[in-house]
């Protein structure tokens, strides 16, 4: 698979990424960065990969042109690319697929993985079900508490789920537990990394399986309007959802990419997880990339209403398209966010997720005044997981 914006041969997209790790990880890094190599320049993985899409995964999946959400904006002409209508709920599973099948070439029969929201986790649990493979997932207690739907469902999968009690109890502290797994069972283990970050050669592997989001919402906005979007909006945790739609039009540059990341409460120490807003570059879970740090350069707490979002760093390509101003990133905040999530369900029959949320929330904000442009929102994926938070959430705004 050949995408122009794939990073150098130490793993940099421009001064971002590489692979900062202890000597103990750089044997297994190297070898899947070679079995990576391998197997992408095969058609016949990329076949079966793409089988895989269709026949378990679902797809492909719809870009809907959102009527109703359009006519009550007054503004810009507002298509959905329905992520949440993909097998297990969100696009997690594309990039899941893709990394089970690169552990079985690789001999792996376990598997490991992070999860934040639990839709990553839940994608994993059911691929490793698919092929037959024992599957383990670290999460945060924090987030195990916000998301026990999701828990339950990785369990009802047969994956172990374990808690994590360090640091801020979330997402951050997952990564680092799994990764700690995979030093010390790196024989038969395969860490199944959830997002576009982390060391090399994990954001290219990420953002090329997920990428299959940005090719079909090209072929299909071509087909239904003639042209390309004025603009494509996405949220950005770790950056996963966003780059792979983003790689479908990053070439064309009458494309306005925009990445919406979580303003939470305020943008002050603590109370935010936009690492554009807030952070600088630094040197974080294996990369080099904008994290959330304090004076010492250690790693700050982060809030967002949304768990999937509640990362203090972000993948080092959007880093990149940051400093090459080829992507803008800005944030809404978790009343801006809750307040789209009503939104849309009321004007479309949609309960996205959280996450996504904070992109229909940017979109709101900005269709009003772009009268005669079109915009894609990608829907990373569904709020079923999330209904417990949104009646805590209005029950607390009451």
């Amino acid at each position: 698979m050949h995408n122009s914006n794939s990073p150098d041969d130490r793993g940099y997209f421009g001064d971002y990424g590489g692979r900062f790790v202890p000597d103990t990880l750089m044997a297994p890094l190297l070898q899947l960065e070679q079995a990576y190599a391998e197997l992408s320049a095969s058609s016949e993985f990329w076949r079966e990969f793409e089988s895989m899409l269709t026949q378990f995964v679902g797809r492909e999946t719809p870009l809907q042109y959102a009527a109703r959400l359009t006519e009550k904006l007054g503004g810009a002409k507002i298509y959905l690319k329905r992520e949440d209508l993909a097998h297990t709920g969100a696009h997690k599973i594309n990039n899941a697929i893709g990394q089970i099948l690169l552990a079985r070439h690789m001999g792996k029969t376990r598997i490991i993985a992070e999860t934040g929201a639990g839709q990553h986790g839940v994608a994993t649990a059911t691929a490793a079900a698919q092929f037959g493979m024992k599957c383990v997932v670290y999460m945060g207690a924090e987030d195990m508490a916000r998301q026990e739907m999701n828990v339950f469902r990785m369990r009802l999968l047969g994956a172990d789920v374990v808690a994590v009690n360090a640091g801020s109890r979330t997402l951050k502290d997952a990564v680092s537990e799994a990764m700690r797994d995979w030093v010390g069972n790196i024989a038969d283990t395969h860490y199944l990394l959830g997002s576009a970050l982390g060391p090399h050669p994990y954001p290219r592997m990420v953002r090329d399986f997920q990428s299959v989001i940005g090719r079909e919402a090209r072929e299909q906005i071509l087909a239904q309007e003639g042209k390309l979007p004025d603009t494509v909006i996405a949220c950005v945790g770790g950056g996963s959802n966003a780059i792979g739609i983003f790689s479908g039009f990053v070439n064309d540059k009458d494309v306005a990419l925009i990445g919406v990341e979580a303003g939470g409460t305020a943008i002050a120490a603590g109370e935010h997880a936009a690492r554009f807003a807030g952070g600088k570059p630094g040197i974080f879970q294996g990369m080099k990339t904008y994290i959330l740090q304090d004076n010492d350069g250690q790693a700050s707490p982060t809030h967002s209403v949304s768990a999937g979002l509640d990362y203090t760093g972000v993948g080092p390509e959007h880093a990149w398209l940051h400093d090459l101003k080829r992507a803008t990133y800005t944030n809404v905040n978790d009343d801006e966010a809750v307040t789209a999530f009503h939104l849309l369900a009321r004007t479309e029959g949609i309960i996205p997720a959280l996450e996504s949320s904070h992109a229909i929330a940017y979109t709101i904000k900005s269709a009003p005044a772009m009268k005669g442009k079109t915009i894609i929102v990608n829907l990373s994926g569904r709020g079923d997981k999330d209904i417990g938070i949104i009646q805590k959430y209005d029950g607390a705004r009451k």
